[in-house]
C-alpha cells in the first residue's frame, strides 16, 4: 500500500552502545559494543519501510528501540510528534498501545500454558480502556476471524496448532491494541515456503483493512521486495543505502546491497549467466571495534584511502536515492 503522506514515525540519530567491562568486583568500562549506531528514518502511515542486512547488524536491537524496550544512548523516536525514548511510567504505556511488534518464532513467542483466547487478550490486561472485562471473550473471537482463525478454537492452546498458525496468533495479539504502527521482526523466516505467502498476503489485506504502517525486518530480500514501500540496508549498525524498493532492487549505489542482491538466487539460468556475482572477502567487522570511515571499506573492492579518512554521510548519490559511499554509482541488476 502506498503511503498516505502523514508521518506517524520519525527516527533521528539514534544510537545504542553496550558497555564492555572487565573485573569482577569493581567493574570497569573498557569499550562498548555499537549496535545501532546513528539510525535515522521516517515512517509514514500504511507504508511498509523493510529492513535488511547481515546476522548481528543491529536491526533486531533497532526492533527493541523502536518499541523502548531498550533504552538508546542517544537519539530521538518520535510517536506522532512524542518522543518515547523520553517516556516513563504511564505516558510510556500509552505510546506502547500505538507499536506492537510481531515475532520472529511462532514456536517460542507463545506461552505453551496459556490458551489461545488468554494469549490474544492478554493486552487487554495490561490497556482495560481498550476492551471491558464483559466484552474480551467476543474482541479476541473477532481478531481470531480476522486473522484467518476459527472463533470457536479460542480455548485450545497453542501446541494444537501448526506454525502458520500460530503465526496468525501472534498477529492477532499483535492487532488487538489498535496500533497505528507493527514491527515484524523475520516474521515469516520459521515458516515454510507455500506458508510464507499465506502470512505475508494476510499481512497486506491487514495494512490495507486498518491502514497500518508495518516495518518489517528480515534477511530474505526476496520477501522484503514483495512487501515493502522503501527499503532501509543496515551494515554494522548504521543504515548504508534508503529509498524506494523499485530504486534499491534496480538500480542499487552501495557496493555492499550491490553485493546483497548478487546473492538473491534466479531460477532462470540465462539470467544466473548474465548476472555479475559479487563475492564479498571476509567477516563483518566487530560492532565493538568497527573500522575507521567507512565501515563496509574492509570488504570493499572500490575502497581508497579516503574511505578510511573520512566517513561518507547517507544523502542522495547516483540512483537518486540515499546511499552512504564516496564512490556510490548506479548498477543495473538483472533479474529472471
Amino acid at each position: 500500500m502506498a503511503p498516505s503522506g502523514e508521518r506517524i514515525l520519525e527516527v533521528r540519530d539514534l544510537v545504542k552502545h553496550f558497555p564492555l567491562t572487565q573485573g569482577i568486583v569493581l567493574k570497569r568500562q573498557v569499550g562498548a559494543i555499537k549496535a545501532v549506531d546513528g539510525v535515522s528514518f521516517d515512517l509514514h502511515r500504511g507504508e511498509t519501510l523493510g529492513v535488511v542486512g547481515e546476522s548481528g547488524c543491529g536491526k533486531s536491537t533497532l526492533a527493541k528501540l523502536l518499541m523502548a524496550l531498550e533504552r538508546p544512548t542517544s537519539g530521538e523516536v518520535k510517536i506522532n510528534g512524542v518522543d518515547m525514548a523520553k517516556a516513563h511510567g504511564g505516558d510510556l504505556k500509552r505510546m506502547r498501545r500505538n507499536i506492537q511488534m510481531v515475532m520472529q518464532d511462532p514456536y517460542t513467542s507463545l506461552n505453551p500454558r496459556m490458551t489461545v483466547g488468554d494469549i490474544v487478550g492478554e493486552p487487554f490486561e495490561i490497556h482495560s480502556e481498550v476492551a471491558p472485562k464483559g466484552d474480551r471473550r467476543r474482541k479476541v473471537q473477532e481478531l481470531l476471524e480476522v486473522v484467518g482463525l476459527n472463533p470457536e478454537h479460542i480455548n485450545r492452546y497453542p501446541h494444537q496448532f501448526s506454525g502458520g498458525q500460530r503465526q496468525r496468533i501472534g498477529i492477532a495479539r499483535g492487532l488487538a491494541l489498535q496500533p497505528e504502527i507493527i514491527i515484524c521482526d523475520e516474521p515469516v523466516s520459521a515458516l515454510d515456503v507455500s506458508i510464507q505467502a499465506q502470512v505475508m498476503n494476510l499481512l497486506e489485506r491487514l495494512q490495507n483493512e486498518f491502514n497500518l504502517a508495518y516495518i518489517f525486518i528480515a534477511h530474505d530480500l526476496s520477501v522484503v521486495r514483495h512487501i515493502s514501500d522503501r527499503v532501509a540496508v543496515m551494515y554494522l549498525g548504521k543504515i548504508v543505502e534508503l529509498g524506494k524498493d523499485v530504486a534499491i532492487y534496480e538500480r542499487p549505489s552501495h557496493p555492499y546491497t550491490q553485493a546483497l542482491l548478487s546473492a538473491v538466487p534466479v531460477p532462470d539460468p540465462e539470467g544466473r549467466d548474465q548476472r555479475e556475482r559479487i563475492i564479498l572477502q571476509g567477516d563483518p567487522p566487530s560492532p565493538a571495534d568497527p573500522p575507521s570511515g567507512c565501515r563496509f571499506r574492509t570488504r570493499c573492492w572500490k575502497a581508497q584511502d579516503i574511505c578510511a579518512e573520512q566517513e561518507p554521510l547517507l544523502e542522495i548519490r547516483a540512483g537518486g536515492h540515499l546511499s552512504a559511499c564516496h564512490f556510490a554509482e548506479e548498477h543495473d541488476v538483472i533479474h529472471a
